[in-house]
């Protein structure tokens, strides 16, 4: 089994990277961000252990209230080329 430990700073830089990708601006991409990742902290209450997958359906999830393009590429970013 393999088992990582959650970053936080990784999910937000891919989270920004995401959202420069489709023209969110900076300022704005880096509120969407914050209020993204807490949300989805938030979600798993105190559970210890998180898929990547639970991981990254909550993030879609919450992304999905600000901007859908923003929420697809995130959701199929190891798919697109």
């Amino acid at each position: 089994m393999n088992e990582q430990l959650f970053d936080e700073k990784k999910l937000k830089r891919d989270l920004k990277i995401d959202a420069r990708g489709v023209g969110i601006p900076v300022g704005a991409a880096e509120d969407f961000v914050e209020r993204v990742v807490k949300d989805a902290q938030k979600s798993f209450g105190h559970r210890q252990i998180i898929t990547e997958a639970d991981l990254k359906r909550a993030v879609v999830k919450e992304l999905k209230k600000y901007n859908a393009d923003f929420a697809y590429v995130y959701q199929n970013r190891d798919k697109i080329i």
